[in-house]
């Protein structure tokens, strides 16, 4: 039997193929449809403006509609299979496609268009309302409206009190000067977390069989250093079950690996508290607890300190920007609680991916390792921004896995009034899906788009391909004005543990290919038993 990632590769091979035939192929710089900036539907010049009843896609049934196609034993896919419904359903019904019928849920509308996603978010206006975690939504803004209150944070969050929120944090967020104080700090997590590596390898030099788990420790650890200003512990090995940082671990995984059986089968948690609903509120209100814990504790030890004592310091830390600024524990811990909740399992899972990849394309990992002996001579050098910066190939690497096996399927947005897209009239409340996974590998969109190629990311003078690539067709962080908060973080997590790791290991994989299927990200699913060679130089 095929592997899914196969499966989905032959079929976006297929409508590939099926595309470039079409006469009436479209062209990036072309498209007959425009969103006027005023988001009113309008009559295009050339085609009439068709309703939304006429827009494709799967029939619902009655009183099941779609979402019999996900349910046990009778339903066509299961929520693994979400990527691979994405590529089925654009082969199926082409650019446009409606899921509706969603029982407890408003309809789904594809768009496969990266000349009409680019529109939409170019068009989107100053409040954005992107569907996301609807269970957040309601633990934020029911279960604990009373910690929460008027300023909840950015995710989950739409409108002015998403705006307000994001406009007090995102600065020291961003700030250049926030993300190089981490360098360090985070160089130290990877450089234990490669130690603890070696520990794990058994007699094949082989990592264990649970080593997700291993990578999940490493950016929960990270996550806390960035947004908690501590190191929790959760990577040293020999945890007890009851000690704080394996709670944390649990609390972590069980939170937001359940996210997609929550919210994409039929919500009952909204009518009726079933036990994942209950598991799910607990252990979010122990990451509140563990939040507000550290916060106050770098509250506390900032009081004590001298002003010589933060001048030595030098750059402040995020957590003590906010608080300085806000004067308020409880925003620093919500945009703390926000970082952990959307990093954990997107860096984790997105690390995964990349590690697999390097690890089965060893053309490719030599030219990384080629790259890291030019910009570290010295494997002990300590890493800096500047040095980072010249990882040419190392980032184009990770964004060809990202193009070719995006961690996130895709973006979304609910439209706040009536848009035209792709022809058809689209009403306000819609939720638009833009995936990602599929628009980045479609040949109208990406040179060679069956091929994983790096080079097609550099600049001619890096040794780049100078093949195209819509900048609208992979977006994995997401566009505009609710692009991912913590990016810079993020990147800068993937890049110093690759930086370490590749620059004195080689890693090779040799067991069965693995598949990609989503839990709470799109990712190799199953064991990463990757063998880890120390190099001599």
């Amino acid at each position: 039997m095929k592997s899914t990632s196969q499966y989905v590769r032959n079929i976006a091979a297929s409508f590939r193929s099926s595309t470039a035939t079409k006469k009436n192929k479209r062209s990036y710089a072309t498209c007959p449809h425009a969103v006027e900036a005023s988001s009113h539907v309008t009559a295009t010049l050339t085609e009439e403006v068709k309703p939304y009843s006429e827009v494709p896609g799967p029939r619902p049934l009655p009183i099941l509609g779609n979402t019999w196609r996900l349910m046990p034993i009778i339903g066509q896919y299961q929520i693994s299979d979400i990527a691979r419904v994405s590529y089925i359903l654009h082969e199926r019904w082409g650019r446009i496609v409606r899921l509706g019928g969603l029982l407890g849920r408003p309809d789904l509308l594809f768009v496969y268009d990266a000349d009409e996603i680019e529109k939409c978010y170019r068009n989107e206006g100053a409040t954005p309302f992107r569907p996301s975690m609807p269970c957040l939504v309601r633990y934020k803004g029911a279960v604990r409206k009373d910690f929460f209150g008027d300023l909840p944070g950015v995710v989950g969050v739409h409108g002015e009190q998403w705006r307000e929120f994001r406009s007090r944090v995102q600065k020291p967020v961003l700030q250049l000067s926030t993300v190089r104080r981490y360098v360090q700090p985070l160089e130290e997590v990877t450089n234990y977390f490669i130690e603890r590596c070696e520990q794990m390898l058994d007699e094949n030099k082989e990592l264990p069989d649970d080593f997700d788990n291993e990578i999940h420790k490493w950016s929960l650890e990270c996550i806390g250093r960035v947004a908690l200003d501590t190191r929790l512990g959760c990577l040293d090995p020999n945890l007890d079950p009851n000690s704080e940082p394996q709670q944390i671990i649990n609390a972590a995984k069980y939170a937001l690996r359940n996210v997609a059986t929550l919210e994409l089968k039929f919500p009952i948690w909204r009518y009726i508290p079933t036990p994942l609903w209950t598991k799910y509120v607990n252990n979010m209100n122990y990451f509140v607890e563990i939040c507000m814990k550290y916060i106050q504790s770098a509250t506390e030890k900032m009081k004590s300190m001298t002003a010589e004592e933060r001048a030595a310091l030098g750059e402040p830390s995020l957590l003590q920007k906010v608080i300085t600024s806000e004067k308020n524990e409880k925003i620093a811990c919500i945009m703390a609680l926000d970082l952990i909740l959307v990093g954990i399992d997107t860096i984790s899972m997105a690390v995964c991916s990349i590690l697999y990849q390097l690890a089965t394309r060893p053309r490719e990992q030599e030219l990384v390792y080629e790259e890291l002996k030019r910009v570290f001579p010295n494997p002990e050098t300590p890493l800096s921004i500047n040095l980072l910066d010249q990882c040419h190939y190392l980032k184009a690497f990770i964004k060809e896995v990202f193009r070719m096996y995006s961690t996130v399927i895709g973006n979304g947005r609910t439209l706040q009034e009536d848009t035209v897209i792709c022809g058809y009239n689209i009403p306000k409340g819609i939720q638009v899906v833009f995936p990602t996974i599929v628009t980045g590998t479609m040949e109208n969109y990406c040179t060679n788009a069956n091929k994983f190629k790096p080079e097609r990311w550099l600049k001619m003078n890096q040794g780049g391909s100078g093949e195209h690539i819509h900048p609208f067709a992979s977006l994995p962080y997401g566009y505009g004005a609710r692009m991912c908060l913590g990016r810079r973080f993020a990147d800068l997590e993937m890049q110093i543990l690759l930086a370490k790791l590749l620059r004195s290991y080689k890693l090779e994989y040799h067991h069965e290919p693995l598949d990609y299927a989503v839990t709470f990200m799109y990712a190799p699913d199953g064991k990463l038993k990757f063998k880890m060679n120390k190099r001599n130089d």
